[in-house]
């Protein structure tokens, strides 16, 4: 690590939460173990308290670490689950498709790829629980006075219990990007060309092919959403470009 003359506290900070985070990583500091106190780690890395304190606040944003007060506090190493880990997924997704101008067209194509990898799976492992939720979204979406932003919500409801129902806690973490991410935006730049009507025939269509245990009828009705959602995207925006132009 670079010495605190040559960097600054920010820098000096976000070195030491590497410097922990690899360790927690490598499992050299294991699930509940003490971190050592700020005036240990401020000598051990010849830095101010503060800056110490600035490294943990960061690994305590990222969910690695978690303090305790009293006689037997201090900083702990945390057992981070998959449900912890969601929210940053998403925001994460979320900044990349918005600051690297990530297409429409590229967006939508990784969200159904993965969603079609995970069918099969959700199609021997879904749960009535899971078909109820998509027949209650479903329900939900045919109300004619549902507002856009609810539709929107319902519709990213409905793609979620079909990637928890593949019973994968991995692959619900990878895929919470681009249903969580991905998925809000692409309703909405579509939602004000879409018909409901055809959107619900889908998805009763794949909550249909879960129930029957029929994957290539889910990853059918999943490419035909994907294209009914690329066309409309190409719609919107080639509508957009010529009201601009």
């Amino acid at each position: 690590m670079k010495s605190s003359s040559d960097s600054k506290p920010q820098d000096l900070s976000a070195q030491i939460a590497q410097a922990i985070r690899d360790a927690i990583i490598e499992g050299r500091m294991i699930v509940d173990e003490r971190l050592p106190s700020e005036a240990e780690l401020s000598e051990q890395f010849g830095v101010s308290r503060s800056t110490v304190r600035e490294a943990l606040k960061r690994l305590a944003a990222q969910s690695l670490i978690r303090t305790q007060r009293g006689a037997f506090g201090g900083a702990f190493v945390n057992r981070l689950s998959y449900e912890d880990a969601y929210s940053q997924h998403i925001t994460t997704s979320t900044l990349l498709l918005s600051m690297n101008a990530v297409s429409f067209e590229t967006a939508c194509e990784a969200r159904y790829a993965m969603e079609r990898a995970c069918a099969p799976r959700a199609v021997d492992r879904r749960t009535p629980d899971h078909l109820a939720t998509m027949r209650a979204e479903i329900h939900r979406q045919s109300q004619p006075g549902l507002s856009d932003e609810s539709f929107c919500a319902s519709d990213v409801a409905l793609h979620r219990a079909l990637v928890d129902a593949a019973g994968n806690p991995v692959l619900s973490y990878q895929l919470a990007g681009a249903v969580e991410a991905m998925q809000p935006l692409m309703n909405m730049i579509t939602f004000t060309a879409r018909s409901r009507e055809e959107i619900v025939g889908l998805h009763t269509a794949l909550t249909d092919a879960l129930e029957a245990n029929a994957p290539d009828a889910a990853d059918q009705t999943l490419r035909q959403l994907e294209v009914y959602t690329l066309e409309l995207g190409r719609d919107v925006m080639a509508a957009r470009a010529r009201k601009s132009g």
